[in-house]
């Protein structure tokens, strides 16, 4: 070794030796260890597992969380780091419906689960390791813009999400009603990232909604369950009478677009429908224990109650559904539910923030999982493309010869509006031009063929009230029909 290499080296390791002995002198052994470093050459090395006490533990914790707060180069705040580690514990059950919440995470989350809140009403969960939505609460302004169940979310307002939880990311979502909010979606593994503009609003959620049918001389009701919130049994209750006393000859049970809520809601609704003290839910606890709650019906009502599910109704919405599948022997119409097979229950802090966390597991009333897998209907029935349309946002006006998502999304409308459009892939050609300037013509719009903002904005009322229409609804009108047939 030549001379300046070697004294180079003993230099460094002097001050190596130095930096070693300056870190264990000051109570932290950072650069020197009685033990073999670990391997330089890539291989794992079999480190032996320390089991620790609980006592142990938790002076663990607290060397952790002093050593921080008395050697850190900057100042810190003991409560940042303390919320700071309960969502590290949170985060490493890996778990999408448990979180910690602060305070304000905490608030907005009860506020979202009574009568009213303002935001763009949507459940919002982790899946597969993305901020997503759950399901959009019907006439939301989520639904009408045309999200759907495990949308990601990668942007908020034009910033990245990534890494944020999903409380983090509600309170960039959630605002003001009357305000806008960007969220950039992927939707699947294919296509591209697209921006959906959504204006805040006031959410009023009326738990259940009931209206009336005539089918083949038969009175049918539904009951259209929004949210299982507080009250939700207490209204269900109400309008079933009130349905019975009108003679209702069948009745039709809506769940879908439904997020969940309150497990009790559920069990309170089940005790009304499901015949015969049948189960309405089984319970799996932590310890492996399963029980079981049965109805308080003991006789089966006079007439024939059908389902409506699709992919949005979770949770609570699943477990009625399932017990109006098993222990009722009734049809469910639509499609197969989201699929989300856990209880979590809130736990409150002293300070107002709150733990929600997964405590048990449910069960549907015949013993079976729906995990990841959802309630299937008896009776399938998808709903029309345009259904599923995205919301329009549109800049700058769109032209003949042109490709964009925004114009396939536009096709698509226009098609399920009864246009002859030819193609929903995105290109705009003499055909889409035609199709467009015919319903500008109809509308008083500017006639220019071309995707605009206004006209794009008129193409969306038009679909969302084509969507509102009972009579374009496929899914429900196979219920009914259902329902009048086993009426008959």
């Amino acid at each position: 070794m030549k001379l300046k290499q070697l004294i180079f080296t003993l230099s460094v390791m002097v001050i190596i030796a130095v930096a070693a002995v300056f870190f264990i002198n000051d109570g932290i052994q950072f650069g020197a260890s009685n033990e073999t470093p670990p391997s330089s050459s890539g291989e794992d090395v079999d480190v032996p597992e320390v089991l620790l006490d609980d006592d142990e533990l938790m002076e663990k914790f607290e060397t952790a969380l002093t050593t921080i707060e008395n050697n850190y180069v900057s100042e810190v705040e003991r409560t940042k780091l303390v919320e700071g580690a309960i969502s590290g514990m949170v985060e490493t059950l890996e778990d999408p419906f448990s979180d910690y919440m602060d305070v304000e995470s905490a608030a907005n989350f009860q506020e979202s689960l009574s009568s009213h809140f303002e935001g763009i009403g949507a459940e919002v969960g982790m899946v597969d390791g993305y901020v997503s939505i759950i399901s959009p609460m019907r006439e939301s302004p989520a639904e009408r813009a045309g999200l759907l169940p495990n949308d990601a979310i990668v942007e908020i307002d034009g910033e990245s999400i990534e890494g944020y939880s999903v409380n983090e990311a509600v309170q960039l979502i959630r605002g003001e009603g009357g305000t806008d909010v960007t969220l950039t979606i992927q939707r699947g593994e294919q296509g591209e990232p697209f921006d959906v503009t959504i204006e805040r609003d006031r959410i009023q959620v009326d738990a259940v909604r009931a209206d009336t049918f005539e089918a083949d001389g038969q009175l049918i009701g539904r009951l259209e369950i929004t949210s299982f919130s507080e009250d939700v049994g207490s209204q269900f209750e109400e309008l079933l009478q009130e349905l019975e006393d009108e003679g209702i000859d069948g009745l039709i049970v809506d769940v879908r677009n439904n997020p969940g809520g309150y497990l009790d809601g559920a069990q309170n609704i089940g005790n009304l429908i499901i015949p015969e003290n049948n189960p309405i839910v089984q319970i799996e606890h932590s310890n492996g224990s399963i029980e079981s709650y049965e109805s308080d019906l003991d006789d089966r009502k006079p007439y024939p109650i059908v389902g409506l599910i699709n992919e949005s109704s979770a949770s609570a919405s699943e477990i009625l559904a399932a017990a109006l599948k098993e222990s009722g022997g009734y049809d469910l119409v639509g499609n197969t539910t989201f699929g989300k097979g856990t209880v979590q229950k809130s736990i409150r802090m002293t300070d107002g923030s709150a733990l929600k966390i997964t405590t048990d597991r449910w069960l549907t009333a015949g013993g079976n999982t729906i995990d990841q897998d959802g309630v299937e209907p008896t009776v399938e029935v998808d709903q029309p493309d345009y259904f599923y349309s995205v919301a329009l946002s549109i800049e700058e006006a769109f032209e003949q010869d042109q490709v964009s998502d925004q114009i396939g999304r536009a096709q698509s409308m226009l098609e399920g509006l009864g246009y002859e459009v030819g193609r929903t892939d995105g290109y705009f050609d003499d055909q889409t031009e035609s199709a467009i300037t015919e319903f500008q013509e109809t509308h008083d719009l500017d006639v220019n063929g071309q995707l605009d903002e206004d006209t794009a904005q008129m193409i969306q009322e038009e679909i969302r009230a084509h969507i509102r229409d009972v009579e374009n609804d496929a899914q429900l009108n196979r219920a009914i029909e259902l329902a009048a047939e086993q009426a008959s």
